[in-house]
């Protein structure tokens, strides 16, 4: 059965998010989450702060400690047929989502209101284990704020592009059973130029294979 594109909001912002549903099936999820658990995760570290999921990033790395932003690992052969799909889904051309970021999260986990870092352009996310809200939120004043949620099902994938990437902030809200999530992305404009300019011996823009 074809996956189903899901109806996101009863109007049409935030434009640039779309989310289809059964992206993997239920023996595909159970072997993305072994690997996940296999793999050697770390707590989330930010200024200090430790978070009480874990994470893992592969291909480029942004260091929330420093604000450092550099070559990771390749990413691991299991995840490259998955990387394929996400660039199909998302319509991008091969080879355009370089980093993966990895995560687990026990009961009680969720994030907090962020954007992406800037020097990541488009965000595919794959959601494993329990469901999710995805919150989004869109400043219109002082204390006011455009608001609207998207249900993450398990095994569905999504995009944030556009005004759902630059113009809104996300999050995900807390949940009681533990989850599990798959994050592609692309470079954005600045982020190609860092690769570029940055440390010798940097690997260049494009695919990063397993």
């Amino acid at each position: 059965m074809a996956p189903r594109q899901a109806d996101l909001f009863d109007v049409p912002e935030p434009s640039g998010l779309r989310l289809t549903e059964a992206f993997l099936d239920t023996a595909e999820e159970s072997a993305a989450i072994a690997s996940i658990d296999s793999d050697d995760l770390l707590p989330f570290q930010f200024q200090g702060w430790i978070g009480n999921r874990r994470t893992i990033s592969y291909g480029w790395r942004y260091d929330f400690e420093n604000g450092g932003f550099r070559p990771a690992a390749a990413m691991p052969a299991w995840l490259v047929p998955l990387r394929d799909r996400a660039e199909a889904f998302a319509g991008l051309a091969p080879g355009t989502l370089v980093q993966a970021l990895l995560i687990h999260y026990p009961p009680g986990a969720g994030i907090g209101w962020h954007r992406d870092r800037p020097v990541f352009e488009q965000v595919v996310g794959i959601s494993l284990g329990a469901p999710a809200t995805l919150r989004l939120r869109r400043r219109t004043g002082p204390r006011a704020f455009d608001r609207a949620e998207q249900h993450l099902p398990p095994r569905s994938v999504y995009l944030l592009s556009g005004q759902a990437r630059h113009g809104w902030e996300h999050s995900i809200a807390p949940m009681a059973e533990p989850r599990w999530s798959i994050t592609f992305r692309a470079l954005s404009a600045l982020g190609l130029r860092q690769t570029r300019n940055g440390p010798e011996g940097s690997p260049p823009p494009g695919r990063v294979a397993g």
